[in-house]
């Protein structure tokens, strides 16, 4: 069934769509499609905490410049997707294995629908977290690539007990739907200046951020829950037990990074099988958002081409 698709936001591809799905839970995702005759198959473009699908439609629509439909979608508790509280903005999820039930609907969405094949995984922030756990299980892809991956969360040393304590207190005594420390209902893109922000240096690309916001408020979320919180951790904590999957990888890094710790990264892609870490020098953590996205896709795309 046809979704809420706001094309002129997002700037990609004529041909973008929208759909609603349901995971096998029953809660409902929504899925943004471009590009289906693509020769040369189907990126996953999985997105970070609090994204949705309009925010890639620049991105969509470089993919297509080198022959590659996407597929995204509003993962669970953000964008169009359903919410789990009254309120839209607190950004929460209970455990992340919840989000393999949405990368499943994805698959089952894709197959159905005849998307290009081979299948890829670009993976943001939280979204390489979600796909680093969908490559430790059976999968379809034939390579993957990351942008600042989450497979940690940037802390100092004294604030990381503190939040291990703090969120297990609160989801274990009822309150895990309060914001985290230091977060609020009032989503970051419209709460600071673009100058000191965390996410990019590109003027424009900040703007476009801000502009969706303003325009469609309902695509917005504030921050992170404790449950949240307590559930990020402890799948970071799981996946840097867990060895890399065999498969061409790619993940790029900003140099500023200041959201993801890249601890866990640094520390996992010399002993990845066919898998490659590369710097950006002065990039914050969009690399997609960034003025270096297209060397960036380039990059990816390289992979892809050799994998497929």
């Amino acid at each position: 069934m046809n979704a809420p698709f706001y094309a002129s936001l997002a700037e990609g591809p004529e041909d973008g769509f929208a759909v609603w799905a349901e995971a096998a839970d029953g809660r409902r995702v929504r899925l943004g499609v471009w590009g289906l005759d693509a020769p040369n198959g189907t990126v996953f473009l999985f997105p970070g905490r609090s994204e949705y699908i309009e925010k890639y439609g620049r991105s969509a629509e470089g993919l297509r410049l080198r022959g590659y439909a996407t597929l995204s979608i509003d993962w669970r508790g953000q964008g169009l997707a359903s919410r789990v509280t009254a309120s839209h903005l607190p950004g929460h999820v209970g455990d992340f294995a919840e989000f393999q039930l949405d990368v499943a609907a994805m698959l089952d969405f894709a197959r159905a629908r005849g998307l290009p094949e081979p299948f890829y995984l670009l993976g943001h922030s939280m979204g390489g977290c979600i796909g680093l756990r969908s490559l430790m299980a059976p999968h379809p892809f034939r390579a993957a690539a990351f942008s600042a991956p989450m497979w940690g969360i940037r802390m100092t040393r004294w604030q990381r007990p503190l939040a291990e304590v703090t969120s297990t207190l609160a989801t274990r005594f009822g309150a895990p739907y309060m914001y985290a420390p230091s977060t609020g209902p009032i989503p970051y893109v419209t709460t600071v200046p673009f100058m000191g922000n965390f996410l990019t240096t590109d003027p424009d690309m900040w703007a476009y951020m801000v502009r969706h916001l303003k325009a469609e408020p309902k695509l917005a979320m504030g921050g992170p829950t404790m449950g949240w919180l307590r559930a990020a951790l402890t799948e970071c904590a799981a996946l840097a037990r867990s060895p890399s999957p065999d498969l061409p990888a790619y993940v790029g890094l900003g140099t500023h990074e200041r959201v993801v710790d890249p601890g866990p990264i640094t520390a996992r892609m010399p002993g990845w099988p066919r898998g490659t870490l590369e710097l950006y020098p002065g990039d914050e953590h969009e690399i997609l958002m960034e003025r270096d996205r297209d060397v960036f896709l380039g990059k990816v795309t390289e992979l892809f081409n050799k994998a497929r």
